[in-house]
């Protein structure tokens, strides 16, 4: 076969590939007397190429072009860009790798193809025993440890070894499923399930399956690619929130309807939010030991926005895995969540990146997470000491009321059947807070008293119960209108102080837009402020929230407030959610508020999960979905953390500048030779 060698880029001539032999080698007795032509090319020629006979708008390594001929086989073109960037990242000469591109086109050029997975693999199976007679190892273990020459037991090899056997293709079915499988499980690593591991893992296969190639590619293609990976993840995480379209038979019958464009309502969104950071990460084009640092800067950005975009919902932050690990979930008093989400998803693509390339640059890239990691438990062991100071003094005995009366008896329709289970439960939800010892406050959760309260009422629930109590009531101003609002009182039924909920939910508590269907319209409140009340002698002063408002960074304290509080109240109602994993999740993002800020969580639900929680988030007493009755206790602890001195925004900006100074550290030392 005799081989002509046309450059278009002078770069080529540098490399001393003896094309000929290429060629030669794959010894093909019927086409002695056939011609192929290889042009040396660049990214911008074969970009055109590309997208003007493939309709692919990208540049790619190889093409060929089939004449027809038995002769004039056809020609071959080889862009050098691309070859540089994939024999960098797969650790490989270039040499090597123009030679496994030559080996490629002329195949092609004979009929071989790789349209499917049979075609494939006899394809590469040629392609295999080719290289191996130029001295070339099989080109496609580049993932599994063969690439490092290292040992065969190293770290990975079998993760890998048990993948190459899949031959996963891009843009196959496989690849697809792979992403949506990953999507899925790594909600398992939340609350109930709390299998941490599990939601690395995935991660880190995720980011396997988005790095691993290396042809420039549109972010929209992209994205459609990692889609599944956000529908699954997107629809595991937050499938419960349907949960309470069946909570009130009379209504369940009316609204099951929207049941399945609910679950597509949140594949959407769930592609949108958690597949567009690997979109960007398999479009931006990186340095392997700068790509950690970018990917965890994007995460951390999501977070961020999380917290504003459409009224916000920043639930379950990847940092919320690390709950059965006490002082690494206590790092968040230093960096608060953002931080310890960039040190986790960081630390699974440092891992995947080692695994893949065994470079000196990606081991240094993994050790930073590493020290990042050391650094965050260490504060957090010291924070997790700080929270016990107090723990044996108790000056203030608390009571949680948890009513656990359920949503058909709470919701009527019937006016006289409404006021009759009104007083009921009343009745029922005094019983609950009485009991041998009096204590210093009572709490009820958001929405106990079955009445609305105006301006002038007195609390009846203080004066039966001889003490002061906080409770969660529906209030009405002829100014403003009906709000969610938390009522203290006194033992003489005298209210003190109404806070009314700032941040409502969407749909549930007004119309977004102003039209939009939602079953009621209140008004928000004013915002965070400080209560302080005299109980036992000496004031108590806490911040209250009101149902979800605890889930947000720096929500709840007011800027420049004088007191320094001792507690966070909580009053919410999760009888909508049952005992699904949001019940669970929600009591996890009271324990993250709790090691942001330093301070105990009294926390009240209406039918569970209602709780005492330390300022290390460490849940010291609580009661179980669905029980009724009451538990007492006390709070200690409260102490003013680093996070809660610099602040969610201040962190986000300095995270997102060492993740930039890091990624330009680790582009500049890539070039490092293999381990």
């Amino acid at each position: 076969m005799k081989v002509f060698v046309d450059i278009h880029d002078k770069r080529w001539k540098k490399y001393k590939i003896d094309f000929e032999k290429i060629v030669y080698t794959q010894g093909f007795p019927a086409h002695k007397e056939s011609e192929v032509s290889i042009i040396l090319t660049d990214d911008a020629e074969i970009h055109a190429l590309n997208r003007d006979w493939r309709g692919k708008d990208a540049p790619t390594n190889v093409l060929s072009f089939e004449l027809g001929d038995d002769v004039l086989l056809g020609d071959i073109y080889i862009s050098l860009d691309t070859v540089l960037r994939e024999a960098a990242q797969q650790n490989k000469s270039v040499a090597d790798h123009t030679a496994h591109m030559v080996v490629h086109g002329v195949l092609h050029l004979l009929g071989y193809d790789h349209l499917d997975d049979n075609q494939a693999k006899i394809m590469e199976s040629k392609e295999i025993k080719i290289l191996a007679k130029l001295g070339i190892k099989n080109p496609y273990k580049t993932d599994a440890c063969d690439a490092c020459e290292c040992a065969s037991g190293c770290p990975g090899a079998g993760l890998f070894s048990f993948l190459d056997k899949f031959k996963i293709r891009t843009d196959s079915f496989w690849q697809y499923a792979l992403y949506a499988v990953f999507g899925g499980l790594a909600t398992f690593g939340f609350a109930p399930f709390n299998m941490w591991w599990l939601t690395i893992l995935c991660f880190m296969g995720a980011y396997w399956l988005t790095v691993r190639a290396d042809t420039k590619i549109g972010f929209w293609r992209a994205f459609w690619r990692v889609a599944p990976f956000g529908a699954m993840y997107g629809v595991g995480m937050f499938w419960w929130v349907l949960n309470s379209i069946y909570v009130v038979p009379e209504l369940a019958a009316q609204y099951a309807i929207w049941t399945v464009p609910g679950l597509i309502g949140l594949a959407l969104a769930g592609m949108i939010i958690f597949g567009t950071p690997f979109a960007i990460l398999r479009v931006v084009r990186m340095k392997p030991g700068a790509r950690p640092f970018f990917f965890a800067a994007i995460w951390v950005i999501v977070l961020w926005l999380r917290e504003w975009v459409f009224t916000g919902f920043p639930w379950n932050p990847i940092a919320n895995i690390s709950m059965p690990m006490p002082m690494l979930s206590n790092s968040m008093s230093l960096w608060g969540a953002l931080g310890l989400t960039f040190v986790i998803i960081g630390f699974a693509g440092a891992v995947v990146e080692l695994l893949r390339l065994r470079k000196r640059v990606n081991l240094a890239t993994l050790m930073v997470f590493v020290v990042l990691g050391l650094v965050g438990v260490f504060v957090g062991r010291e924070n997790m000491m700080r929270s016990d100071s107090g723990a044996d003094l108790k000056p203030q005995l608390i009571r949680i009321v948890q009513p656990a009366i359920s949503q058909s008896q709470k919701a009527t329709h019937n006016r006289e059947m409404a006021i009759k289970n009104a007083e009921e439960n009343l009745g029922k939800m005094l019983f609950m807070g009485g009991g041998d010892a009096t204590p210093d406050l009572i709490v009820y959760p958001e929405t106990a008293y079955p009445f609305v309260v105006v301006d002038g009422d007195q609390m009846p629930l203080g004066v039966a119960l001889g003490t002061n109590v906080i409770v969660g009531a529906t209030t009405y101003n002829p100014s403003l209108g009906l709000q969610n609002s938390m009522i203290v009182s006194d033992e003489n039924g005298r209210i003190l102080s109404v806070y009314s909920k700032s941040h409502l939910v969407p749909f549930g508590e007004y119309r977004p837009l102003g039209f939009l269907p939602a079953p009621a319209n209140l008004v928000p409140g004013d915002g965070p402020e400080l209560i302080s009340l005299d109980i036992a002698g000496r004031d108590f002063v806490f911040a209250p929230a009101v149902c979800y408002e605890v889930i947000f960074s720096d929500s709840l304290l007011p800027d420049g407030a004088g007191l320094n509080p001792d507690a966070i109240i909580n009053i919410t109602n999760d009888n909508w959610f049952g005992k699904t994993p949001g019940t669970y999740q929600h009591l996890d993002m009271v324990r993250r508020y709790a090691i942001e800020s330093g301070l105990p969580i009294i926390r009240a639900n209406y039918s569970g999960i209602s709780a005492f929680v330390g300022a290390d988030g460490v849940v010291i007493e609580s009661m179980p979905i669905g029980a009724s009755g009451h538990i007492d206790g006390f709070v200690w602890g409260a102490h003013i953390t680093p996070y809660r001195v610099i602040g969610m925004n201040w962190w986000f900006i300095i995270i997102l500048a060492f993740a930039t100074i890091s990624s330009v550290a680790m582009s500049a030392i890539d070039k490092e030779s293999k381990m």
